[in-house]
């Protein structure tokens, strides 16, 4: 069957028009804001901060640029790329179409490790203390899994929603018996997701794990194509099924840990540009992934954006711009989807 509309269009085509459109959200996401900044400004201000040029702004505008909301807006297009990325890897090996980053319990264990911190008055740990949380739900989802058996997707699955509910269920608790005063704001900032925070430590997290994981996830591209046939036909393939499924799963966990704890719990990200993506250039992850990881970033600079600006002076948190954003196009997705059945 041929291609038909978008499909026609060859995926090398939308990678460059995502890369350009990600250089160009990236610049023009830092000029917006109540002081007045130009694209100009922006690329100025990295070039002498690169070491090439002098900067004709002054120390204020450039402190502006490249200490306020440069490391923002990086940090903003790593975490939509590696939410995005992770998505796509967990709905490939669930083979569920309705997975996400956070399946494995993650972001609830994420989020009882950084409210623990801020309860306690140790926000700087924060980072560490939510990717900490995210291992431990991780190793506690998959010795669940494993038990009794070898791990199945539907065990997995399962499994991350009991570890998921019991980290929601402890993490209420704290919030209920410790939280007072403004330590309730904080927290739900947090758990609702924020970048408001995003300094150039998160930018090397983030972009760090991006690198380190995500990179070497999008080669693994191909062995995510034989999962789509089941166990038995990925090893037909020569797929070593156990060893590629815990070690993609262990390198999405870490992935997504990694995000979480520089920009809390967002959602929507891993679950609907996927989906979008596949409906353009299909379902081959050696396509997918890395144009899901540009669709993602870009994705998630916009809604930060809006999250920051819409109401200034006050910021919304970013995880209810995605929600806004997110539902209303995963139906849309789901009714093409059903329509084209």
């Amino acid at each position: 069957m041929r291609p038909t509309g978008l499909r026609r269009v060859p995926a090398s085509v939308w990678g460059g028009l995502l890369a350009v459109g990600l250089v160009a959200s990236i610049t023009f996401a830092v000029t917006f804001g109540p002081a007045e900044i130009t694209s100009g400004d922006v690329w100025a201000s990295v070039l002498h901060h690169l070491g090439i040029g002098s900067s004709p702004l002054s120390p204020l505008r450039d402190g502006i640029v490249w200490e306020l909301r440069m490391p923002r807006v990086i940090t903003a297009a790593a975490v939509g790329a590696g939410l995005a990325i992770a998505g796509a890897v967990m709905q490939a090996l669930t083979r569920n179409s309705l997975a996400d980053p956070y399946l494995l319990g993650l972001s609830s264990g994420a989020s009882l490790g950084a409210v623990s911190v801020l309860l306690l008055g140790v926000g700087l740990l924060l980072p560490a203390a939510a990717f900490l949380g995210a291992l431990v739900a991780l190793v506690l989802t998959l010795l669940i899994a494993s038990a009794g058996g070898g791990i199945t997707p539907s065990r997995t699955v399962l499994a991350g929603v009991a570890v998921s509910s019991l980290g929601a269920a402890l993490t209420s608790f704290i919030i209920f018996w410790t939280a007072t005063g403004d330590s309730y704001r904080e927290i739900l900032n947090w758990l609702l997701g924020s970048l408001a925070g995003a300094d150039w430590p998160a930018v090397l997290i983030s972009v760090g794990a991006l690198a380190a994981v995500g990179i070497p996830i999008i080669i693994a591209g191909r062995s995510l194509d034989a999962f789509a046939f089941g166990d038995t036909a990925a090893a037909a393939l020569g797929i070593s099924v156990n060893r590629t499924r815990w070690l993609l799963l262990v390198g999405t966990a870490l992935l997504t840990g990694a995000m979480v704890s520089v920009s809390g719990s967002i959602g929507f990200v891993g679950l609907v540009l996927p989906h979008a993506v596949r409906l353009v250039v299909g379902s081959r992850h050696r396509v997918l992934l890395p144009l899901s990881a540009l669709l993602g970033a870009i994705f998630l600079i916009w809604c930060d954006t809006i999250a920051r600006t819409l109401f200034d002076p006050r910021e919304l948190p970013v995880g209810i711009i995605t929600a806004v954003v997110g539902g209303p196009l995963f139906v849309l997705l789901l009714t093409r989807k059903t329509t084209r059945v």
